[in-house]
């Protein structure tokens, strides 16, 4: 068997639609590249102050970071279908959460963020744009706090460890 795989196989919380949850997490490969960078897109299109930034070069960076970091990034996988991208860095920073569209809204991220918290000692952090409210909500379920606004779209959330 391969190492890196991993099954969750926990119980959602209820109220999961899928019932049982049969996660089973792998590294992130190659091809799932432009999928982990459309959800990270995504988000900058929703969110992000266009006219603030440079946009190109924004998401430049971000496609350049994923395909850097690619080897860093885990991928959920529901009965065999990839539902879902993460990444912790060393230093506690939960970067990109990403639960695919098709898989939203069914226990799948909160089973993830479950097992990251239960998995690490240390003080969890992230960003997250400030007009995401269901993210910010999201977190907060999950025990994570305002910490600071960071510039006028986006805040740190953490969870101490």
């Amino acid at each position: 068997g391969n190492a890196s795989h991993g099954s969750y196989g926990a119980v959602g919380n209820g109220s999961g639609k899928r019932g049982r949850m049969n996660l089973t997490v792998t590294k992130a490969s190659e091809s799932d590249i432009p999928v982990i960078f459309e959800q990270a897109k995504s988000l900058i299109d929703a969110y992000e102050d266009r006219n603030a930034i440079d946009y190109d070069k924004v998401l430049a960076w971000v496609k350049r970071k994923i395909e850097i970091k690619l080897s860093e990034y885990q991928c959920a996988l529901w009965n065999g279908e990839k539902c879902a991208f993460w990444r912790i860095c060393d230093d506690g920073e939960l970067d990109d959460l990403y639960v695919l569209p098709g898989f939203r809204n069914q226990g799948i991220g909160s089973e993830i963020l479950r097992k990251i918290i239960e998995e690490t000692e240390k003080t969890l952090w992230l960003y997250v744009f400030s007009r995401n409210v269901r993210a910010i909500a999201f977190y907060e379920r999950h025990g994570f706090s305002c910490n600071r606004i960071v510039g006028p779209t986006r805040l740190i959330m953490e969870r101490k460890g």
